[in-house]
């Protein structure tokens, strides 16, 4: 059932031992929301274990607090609340099998389920990181700067640093108070532009994967295996391709298995949720993905004939 901030935040004050979990494959608004609020919590006398069933990308290790996670190999218990953040229940992996407890989830994407207990969904928010600024508010705790620089970076990196379509006057505002507390926006910046060497190198790599398609409207880069291998990080790679003039989406289309492939979109004016969902994926509407059980080129040609078919019928 879905509940007001206000609902949510009373059972949030009822539970004495918490979980909080992210969804898999996580990004820095599903961390960074998740270790908000486990600081906020602390903070205020709850008993919290947060868990990740997914590796953190060294890139996101400048989040105060990501040593804490643990991966969900056994059962807890005496767990009265499970909170899920950025994403529906069945995208948190093995988590939600190691607690019997009632499931609380706070998203703001659209593609979500409502298969959770309790359910706080804004969808007009640009980050699960502003839900957790307004539930913090309701809950009347006080920002620390550990909590501040988490909610911050899960808020900036939504709104692709306040470039994206879903930046709001509402977000700028949360942002100028996060600053006021002593957040320092460059050092965040530069702790996710940073890149390895070999990350660096296979740039060439991927530039050249860059194809375009339907009139130059649809830009595919394409991380293959030897790509894949040769890196640590396929962050950013998306982006090469949403610059080039005239592109509406880009796409990453990324090996992740022989049989298994996963799409990252962004868009301009498309909306790429619709197609990442007949995909049985999701996101937001300039920004969407999805995980198809293909292999790498199967998963591709699907792809781009899927976004082609979508930007037809507009």
């Amino acid at each position: 059932m879905e509940v007001t901030i206000k609902e949510a935040a009373e059972k949030i004050k009822s539970a004495r031992h918490i979980i909080i979990a992210p969804h898999v494959n996580p990004d820095c608004d599903g961390l960074g929301s998740t270790l908000g609020l486990y600081h906020a919590l602390t903070k205020s006398g709850h008993d919290v274990k947060i868990f990740v069933d997914d590796e953190i990308p060294e890139a996101y290790h400048f989040l105060p607090g990501w040593e804490i996670f643990k991966k969900p190999d056994e059962k807890i218990k005496d767990v009265d609340l499970l909170i899920v953040l950025d994403a529906e229940p069945e995208r948190v992996g093995r988590v939600t099998t190691i607690a019997d407890a009632p499931i609380l989830n706070f998203d703001h994407h659209r593609s979500n389920t409502r298969t959770a207990d309790f359910l706080y969904l804004e969808p007009q928010r640009a980050a699960t990181g502003e839900i957790m600024y307004e539930l913090l508010k309701t809950l009347d705790i006080q920002f620390d700067l550990n909590m501040a620089v988490c909610i911050y970076t899960a808020i900036a990196t939504d709104c692709g640093f306040f470039k994206y379509s879903n930046t709001t006057a509402y977000t700028m505002r949360i942002a100028g108070e996060l600053l006021d507390i002593g957040v320092r926006p460059n050092l965040i910046s530069e702790a996710l532009d940073q890149k390895k060497y070999d990350d660096i190198k296979i740039l060439a790599a991927v530039i050249n994967s860059l194809e375009l398609y339907n009139d130059g409207t649809v830009a595919v880069i394409g991380a293959d295996k030897n790509i894949v291998d040769n890196c640590t990080s396929t962050e950013g790679f998306v982006d090469i391709a949403r610059i080039v003039e005239g592109v509406d989406v880009a796409v990453l289309v990324k090996y992740a298995g022989d049989e298994l492939t996963r799409i990252s979109m962004r868009s301009k004016n498309t909306d790429v949720a619709t197609i990442a969902e007949a995909l049985g994926g999701g996101g937001h509407v300039r920004a969407a993905g999805c995980t198809l059980k293909l292999p790498f080129a199967v998963a591709r040609q699907k792809i781009i004939t899927a976004i082609i078919n979508e930007m037809a019928e507009k």
